[in-house]
């Protein structure tokens, strides 16, 4: 069979073929290039998954240390308090043993009816000597550098500091 056809058709559909070919030629182009930038992209997916699970990872070893960290700073800080407490308590032994060291410039006699009782550091611990052996607890006064004393039989008990290296009354 034949078929005629016209030049004006011809021409219009080579034109029209042409035009599809070119059209194709453009959609492969496309197509390889979509494709290209695909591959592209699913490269720096798998690039930004592996960088993720790194950050995770050090995340997760941060997370580690700061509790390790948290756990020192505890210990540390009791540590800090215990010293705190021990330098406290080194000063005040250190207070006691120089107060024990220092040398005293006097001591303290107690008599009774005039006569020499018992010799002491402190005027506390004479008036604890003297009430142990039957002195009120009250009452007690302290002399004035200077003034008279009264006479030792009409006083029961006494304290008088006596510095060192002079003679008792």
């Amino acid at each position: 069979m034949i078929t005629l056809i016209r030049t004006r058709t011809l021409n219009t559909l080579r034109t029209d073929l042409a035009t599809a070919e070119s059209e194709a030629q453009a959609a492969r182009v496309e197509a390889n290039a979509c494709l290209e930038q695909s591959g592209d992209m699913l490269d720096h997916l798998t690039h930004a998954d592996d960088v993720a699970d790194g950050l995770r990872t050090d995340l997760a070893q941060s997370r580690l240390d700061a509790a390790r960290l948290e756990g020192e700073l505890e210990a540390l800080r009791a540590q800090a308090l215990l010293d705190t407490e021990d330098r406290q308590a080194l000063r005040t032994l250190l207070r006691a043993t120089r107060k024990q060291n220092q040398r005293a410039d006097r001591v303290y006699a107690l008599f009774h009816q005039g006569r020499l009782h018992s010799v002491h550091p402190t005027v506390e611990a004479a008036e604890i000597a003297a009430e142990s052996e039957g002195a009120p607890r009250s009452g007690w006064t302290t002399h004035t550098p200077g003034a008279a004393m009264p006479p030792a039989c009409e006083v029961a008990w006494r304290v008088q500091p006596l510095p060192f290296g002079t003679p008792t009354p």
